[in-house]
């Protein structure tokens, strides 16, 4: 004969929702995606971090040479001696056009500018995985700093231009103050192209491989060795590519640097509304490209 024993039954415990719980202690989800405004506060809250960051990998990026940060100046005039000897030399470019050397090395050195911080902002969150995925930060502080990092080698490489201008009889004028806002206007580009193509090589790495035949590509069709107007003035292009040349925003960045420094470069040489041109592309990448990285934030650093 078995016996039952009744075991009396207990109540139900309710448990409670995760969600409800994390909020009513005040936790938020790890890595998630702060508000636009709040993102900004945090980049500001560490604009120190930025800066320094900027400075130490321009220290160290030519520590290994002998002859250490002389590279920074070094490098875009070689690139513009091989070039001054292919185009102006053998291709014969500088026919026509004033004041060629002054005209080729600012080419040079103001696309280089941009040349390096669009290459620097691919490798920004796939270069650094390590720090992207062992610190909480906002992710947008590296492709910053590293275009900055760039505008900090070209203020070196400037020095430098300004020796060649005076050495190739291009006088001091008050032109040159219009060097401070170009370079506000082309930082503000470049950040903006750099954050762009630092979300695009955090998930396809393959970018960095690709980017430098792009950026060959552009410097050819923007004037760097040679002058886009006198180009114009002798061909009979199609409307839609004069635009096109006109508009490239390294060919106006540049045409306005070269009517900034060099006297013989005039106005007329300009493209029309350049200034405009100048403040929209900056304005669309910097404000463009901020927004386009900011709604991937908590996605840099994993899978």
């Amino acid at each position: 004969m078995s016996q039952v024993l009744d075991t009396p039954s207990r109540p139900a415990v309710a448990v409670p929702d995760p969600a409800e719980l994390a909020a009513r202690h005040g936790l938020t989800v790890s890595g998630a995606r702060p508000s636009l405004p709040g993102y900004v506060r945090q980049l500001w809250q560490r604009r120190h971090f930025i800066t320094a960051f900027a400075t130490a990998k321009l220290t160290a990026q030519y520590s290994q040479a002998k002859l250490g940060q002389v590279w920074q100046v070094m490098t875009p005039l070689l690139n513009a001696a091989v070039y001054y000897f292919i185009f102006g030399v053998l291709m014969n470019t500088k026919h026509d056009v004033p004041d060629y050397v002054p005209f080729l090395v600012t080419g040079v050195f103001i696309f280089t500018f941009t040349q390096s911080s669009v290459m620097a902002g691919t490798r920004a969150i796939a270069g650094n995985l390590g720090l992207v995925r062992a610190l909480h930060f906002p992710r947008a502080a590296l492709p910053i700093s590293f275009s900055l990092q760039q505008l900090q080698q070209l203020l070196f490489s400037m020095g430098a231009l300004v020796v060649i201008l005076l050495c190739f009889g291009v006088p001091p004028s008050m032109s040159w103050f219009l060097v401070v806002p170009v370079l506000v206007l082309q930082f503000t580009f470049n950040t903006g192209l750099a954050l762009v193509m630092a979300r695009l090589g955090s998930k396809t790495p393959d970018i960095a491989q690709l980017m430098p035949f792009v950026l060959r590509t552009w410097m050819y069709v923007s004037g760097v060795m040679w002058s886009i107007d006198a180009v114009l003035k002798d061909q009979h292009l199609p409307h839609v590519l004069q635009v096109l040349l006109e508009c490239n925003p390294a060919a106006v960045y540049i045409d306005l640097m070269r009517f900034a420094l060099i006297d013989s470069f005039t106005k007329g040489q300009l493209p029309h509304h350049v200034w405009a041109w100048a403040i929209g592309w900056a304005l669309l990448a910097g404000v463009g490209g901020f927004i386009y990285f900011w709604k991937a934030e908590e996605t840099y650093g994993r899978g």
